[in-house]
């Protein structure tokens, strides 16, 4: 039962105002002592032509006898009401358990198809720390819609496509040796991409020779495109690697380079409908309507050529005609902010309602002190380097804290990734991220390691009980710790709606958090297997802890976080 929705019933029946109404007006008050729902009886003050708090002293009555509200309390022009502690506890505790993973879960998103873009790194180029902001997020994100009973699509949209592979291909030539590039792809492809760029410093005729290669990709020549195969395949195969540490997957690898032979058709209905307009021998849409400081989306350079404007709209309309989809959501950083609002406006424009459903998920940077990401210069931080590295600190903290630890590289790898991926998603995916190793591996703050360790201790407890918990009595469970625990456990899918409609994975986060940090509290308050313990405070109490352990477990992996059996 939703006691939430049980009061706006009877707030509804009693007062007989429109139930939409009732809902948007009841609140949750900010501290438990204030009760668990509140409800204004200012909205009631003009029909009733009574003073609020009249108002509320007189619907407290009415509320006198109910199983599932303690008591309805009249406070100025509030009415607050206080749950059944027993009914409440029951009701949440018995759901979790029976629900187990499906706990949380919603119908909510039924026969809507969620597109997420994420990731996307550039073919030939290493996969590097910041990289994984848009991993981590997209990832979760997928996770907390499918949650919700969406239909997810999974889309890296490889960056396979553009002049830096006829880079990449003169620079093969010159300096390529196979039997190297074979063993390290990605370090190679690199270190001659790099070299590509300070012997153009020197001969600028190289970047014409570029360009040349680029516009033989495009015509479709067998050497040239036999080598962009042969990068693209390389990179994927070192990409895979990590995304196989991470537990990420994907449903589809269609990059750039999927929808060069696309863009005719977009630039024809482009200029059917009139909106191609010329500036300066380009072809561009023109976009009053964001503003006259917004430059207009070039579709066509001056040169004929496409660009990454022409392939996303390519895409988008690909997209939509194969999946029909509900959002069509793109977790790209900050800098491409213009970018996005330039081809959704242009979608609009050219009459395609299903645009408004294309959001761009933006997120801030990955700073490093005295560090810099830049692929050019070849001054990068690797993502599979801050990985293992990770790994091994984690595993140092474990070996000295915990040497007889069973499994200790098993768990060190899903502490170590944990803590990693805890980091991008702590706050808000607008605010930049400092990388610290000593608040990352914190196992007392707001951590990975601090929420895995508290499931972990709750599994702890119920290996080492044999009790049956079954027909617990859960009117033994309700102190103001007990029941404080109970009330955010039955907030989970809250904070799931909250984490999609805002498309911040922070919400979970933030959420589970907080029911570690609750859980710990409990514990450290309310004995559960001590021998001065009576056996049914502690089946209720074992109750608790297992719904607790399984809502820490299913909101861990929304964020993409490996729950750990044993600490």
């Amino acid at each position: 039962m939703d006691f939430r929705e049980y009061t706006i019933d009877k707030i509804t029946s009693i007062t007989g105002l429109d139930r939409e109404t009732i809902a948007k007006a009841v609140e949750t008050p900010p501290e438990q002592k204030l009760g668990d729902l509140a409800f204004p009886c200012f909205i009631l003050a003009r029909t009733l032509k009574k003073a609020p708090p009249v108002i509320a002293a007189e619907l407290a009555e009415k509320f006198s006898e109910d199983e599932n509200i303690e008591k309805a309390q009249a406070v100025g022009g509030y009415l607050n009401f206080f749950y059944s502690r027993t009914a409440f506890t029951k009701n949440t505790i018995t759901e979790v358990l029976e629900k187990g993973a499906d706990y949380g879960k919603s119908d909510l998103g039924k026969d809507k198809t969620v597109l997420v873009e994420y990731s996307s790194p550039n073919i030939a180029k290493p996969f590097h720390i910041g990289h994984l902001f848009s991993t981590a997020v997209g990832h979760s994100l997928e996770r907390i819609y499918s949650q919700l009973g969406y239909d997810t699509v999974k889309l890296n949209h490889l960056g396979d496509w553009g002049t830096q592979f006829g880079k990449l291909i003169v620079a093969y030539k010159l300096w390529g040796d196979d039997s190297v590039i074979e063993k390290d792809p990605i370090n190679e492809l690199l270190k001659i991409y790099v070299k590509f760029h300070e012997e153009a410093e020197k001969k600028p005729e190289l970047e014409d020779e570029a360009r040349e290669y680029f516009k033989k990709l495009e015509e479709g020549d067998d050497e040239a495109t036999t080598l962009w195969q042969h990068f693209r395949d390389l990179s994927l195969v070192e990409f895979k690697r990590v995304y196989d540490m991470l537990g990420v997957s994907f449903d589809s690898y269609n990059g750039e380079s999927f929808y060069s032979d696309k863009m005719d058709e977009v630039v024809d209905i482009l200029r059917d409908k009139g909106l191609l307009t010329d500036s300066e021998g380009a072809k561009v849409v023109e976009l009053p309507e964001l503003g006259e400081n917004t430059p207009p989306c070039i579709i066509l350079k001056s040169d004929g050529a496409t660009i990454y404007a022409t392939r996303d709209i390519a895409a988008a309309l690909y997209r939509h005609r194969t999946y029909d989809f509900y959002k069509n959501i793109y977790v790209v950083g900050t800098p491409q902010s213009l970018h996005f609002k330039q081809i959704f406006a242009v979608m609009e424009k050219a009459g395609w309602d299903w645009a408004k459903g294309c959001e761009h998920v933006n997120f801030g940077l990955v700073k490093f002190p005295d560090k810099k990401l830049s692929t050019r210069h070849g001054d990068v931080v690797f993502l599979e380097d801050v990985l293992n590295e990770s790994i091994q600190k984690t595993c140092e903290i474990i070996e000295t804290n915990s040497p007889n630890m069973e499994n200790k590289d098993e768990v060190a790898k899903k502490i170590g990734i944990g803590a990693i991926l805890y980091t991008f998603l702590k706050n808000s995916r607008e605010k930049d991220i400092v990388f610290s190793w000593d608040s990352m591996l914190d196992f007392e703050g707001e951590s990975a390691p601090y929420v895995q360790y508290s499931y972990a201790r709750g599994k702890s407890i119920l290996r080492r009980s044999d009790i049956e918990i079954a027909d617990a009595d859960y009117s033994l469970v309700t102190t103001d710790e007990e029941y404080t625990l109970v009330t955010h456990l039955n907030a989970f899918l809250d904070a799931v709606k909250d984490a999609a409609d805002k498309n911040e994975p922070f919400y979970v986060n933030r959420y589970v958090t907080i029911l570690a940090r609750l859980f710990n509290k409990f514990y450290n308050s309310c004995p559960i297997l001590k021998d001065d313990v009576p056996e049914d405070v502690k089946k209720a109490r074992l109750a608790l802890v297992k719904a607790s352990c399984q809502v820490i477990k299913s909101a861990l992996y929304l964020l993409g976080i490996e729950a750990v059996e044993s600490m």
